[in-house]
């Protein structure tokens, strides 16, 4: 049975999404026109009755781990990443707000003059309120990825799934892009993904939501009308469990 737009698969979910997809096709920073689009996705959900918290990398602007790579000390640069996505995060904001959505940006790092500082009560209370709640700032330390953070707000949040909104329409054993033979799984387990290494998210992630049977959705950012479609039972994505 299909289910209706009244009838969500989830009622609360985590969507993360890079920094990069932010980009559109150019190599570096925003492109508001794909940030107005990917809002545009997030609205679909958000109309259906979907409480949304959201997780953006800062690739697109900063990455810490090629700044320590090239010699920049490690924790600065981590902390240089966080700053990095809450600029992506205050572009999503705005997108969403332009198009009617209330949304809230909250960090890890405080600075008031931008966002709001967390706390988890407060955040709760905001999509309690149909607010979208964009999390800034990782989880406010270094050595901890955006794919971490996320999962640890999705528990915080008591979110029912993640999203992780890539390129692809989910999960291969191998690189889609580079191989024609690569195949797509539609369900695999946490432990599958830490033994293939199969890039869904970094190992710790994967570890904190196996810890906490957190289902884990990959699917396509750029197949328009995806994420909603999901949401309604339908669609080509990968699901990572237990």
């Amino acid at each position: 049975m299909t289910k209706t737009p009244s009838d969500p698969k989830f009622k609360r979910v985590m969507l993360k999404i890079s920094g990069e997809a932010l980009m559109g096709d150019q190599g570096f920073g925003l492109h508001p026109p794909t940030v107005e689009r990917i809002a545009a996705e997030v609205k679909s959900v958000h109309d259906l009755g979907v409480e949304i918290c959201m997780v953006i990398g800062g690739g697109n602007i900063f990455r810490g781990l090629q700044g320590s790579a090239q010699g920049m000390e490690r924790t600065t640069a981590d902390y240089m990443g966080m700053l990095a996505t809450v600029m992506n995060a205050l572009a999503m904001q705005s997108a969403l707000e332009g198009l009617g959505v209330y949304t809230r940006v909250i960090s890890a790092i405080p600075m008031d003059q931008v966002c709001e500082p967390y706390i988890r009560r407060r955040a709760v209370r905001h999509l309690e309120k149909a607010r979208v709640v964009i999390f800034a700032a990782g989880t406010g330390n270094p050595y901890f990825t955006t794919d971490t953070a996320a999962t640890l707000r999705a528990n915080e949040m008591a979110c029912e799934a993640i999203f992780k909104g890539t390129k692809v329409d989910g999960v291969y054993d191998k690189d889609p892009v580079k191989h024609d033979d690569a195949v797509r799984y539609d369900h695999v387990s946490y432990d599958e993904v830490l033994q293939k290494h199969l890039g869904v998210m970094d190992a710790s992630a994967i570890a904190l939501a196996r810890d906490n049977n957190k289902p884990i959705i990959v699917f396509s950012l750029d197949e328009p009308g995806g994420f909603a479609g999901i949401l309604a039972g339908e669609g080509t994505y990968t699901t990572v469990h237990g």
